[in-house]
């Protein structure tokens, strides 16, 4: 497997990866309490089986070759074939690096591809001297939020409100670079 920096994609790799998505037995089960001017927010993992799909539509290539063209981004090559991605963004109003996107072809999938890309995606970050490495994942993703912590990053937030199915709440999670 060989990680390089991600070119334009031409056509839509990710229709021909399998099952994009995840399946889960666990979720972060998240509530809240107002009490006396204080606000606090709970996660607790919660056994409930939740299954995602989704894909990648030509909008979302074009959105996704937006952000490659500022070369922060790589791919995984399996004999010349692209196996994943992980998609990012060097946001210079904060001096962070953003990851936007990560998949992998599932055939590839437990393998590592998502250590060594992630790991890419620090190498860079650092390069750019960025501060800090940011993501957002769903409450209900638990196999990536379990992955990222691996990784090294910390949940430093949540959206109750971003996505409009209820069930799913916005976690966004960040690795500091200091």
């Amino acid at each position: 497997m060989e990680i390089r920096k991600l070119q334009k994609l031409e056509s839509n790799p990710s229709l021909h990866w399998g099952h994009n998505g995840y399946t889960t037995e666990i979720i972060y089960s998240v509530s809240s309490i107002e009490f006396g001017g204080s606000f606090e927010f709970n996660l607790k993992e919660k056994s409930f089986p939740y299954n995602k799909i989704w894909e990648t539509t030509s909008e979302d290539l074009g959105e996704l070759n937006a952000l490659i063209e500022q070369g922060n981004s790589f791919g995984a090559f399996a004999d010349e074939q692209l196996a994943g991605w992980i998609i990012c963004e060097h946001r210079t109003w904060n001096n962070s690096f953003y990851i936007e996107n990560i998949l992998i072809d599932e055939k590839h999938r437990r393998q590592g591809i998502g250590i060594m890309l992630i790991k890419s995606a620090i190498k860079q970050a650092r390069k750019l001297n960025c501060r800090v490495i940011e993501l957002e994942t769903q409450n209900t993703n638990y196999p990536a939020i379990q992955f990222y912590r691996r990784m090294g990053f910390n949940i430093t937030g949540l959206n109750t409100r971003l996505y409009e199915n209820a069930e799913e709440i916005a976690l966004f999670m960040t690795l500091d670079l200091d």
